[in-house]
């Protein structure tokens, strides 16, 4: 069995692995590219294994989802995934007090928090949405400030996705006992 774990900045290292695990580096910055590049990864994977699983985090795996969701994949693991970026776009415009007739006309805008809203990022979003009916289980921080409890349940329901929630934690695993968690959580799963 294959896994496959794309590590662009955000990917966590499973310190027990299951099957062989192939690590996956994307050049990818949006969804649009992601939709051209990840099926090229994802093929010359998949023509040496029998079966391949995703493995992915934050927007890793809204990318995943955007551009692998017509391949062969036997099941899928998303830890704290961007399943709605509208939704996580339309927060952020809240959050930066931007109006989306400024976005707009701007096209981008850089806010105080360090992340650019995109005009062309929102029109993506809203022309592009998430058709997903590939076996998944998801990873959930009790406290995920980008993601609300609303949207990952909607997207659990509507996918037929199982759903774990850790406890007191935000969007990113990092400390070592998110990461045992983590661990645990993806040996459980896999069975």
């Amino acid at each position: 069995m294959e896994k496959m774990m794309n590590t662009k900045t955000e990917g966590n290292t499973f310190t027990k692995k299951i099957g062989q695990t192939v690590y996956v580096d994307y050049t990818a910055q949006f969804p649009w590219e992601a939709k051209e590049e990840f099926p090229l990864l994802f093929n010359s994977i998949y023509r040496n294994y029998k079966t391949v699983e995703v493995i992915a985090n934050s927007i890793g795996a809204y990318f995943a989802i955007n551009a692998l969701s017509n391949q062969q994949i036997e099941k899928a693991y998303f830890i704290s995934p961007v399943v709605d970026m509208e939704r996580l776009i339309a927060d952020m415009m809240i959050w930066a007090n931007v109006t989306e007739d400024e976005l707009k006309e701007k096209k981008e805008i850089q806010t105080t928090f360090g992340e650019t809203l995109s005009w062309d990022y929102l029109c993506y979003a809203r022309e592009n949405p998430i058709i997903w009916e590939i076996p998944t289980h998801i990873l959930y921080g009790e406290k995920d400030n980008l993601t609300a409890y609303g949207t990952i349940f909607e997207f659990v329901q509507r996918t037929n996705s199982t759903l774990s929630i850790m406890k007191n934690r935000e969007h990113w695993f990092h400390t070592d006992e998110q990461m045992k968690f983590l661990d645990e959580w993806i040996i459980k799963s896999s069975k």
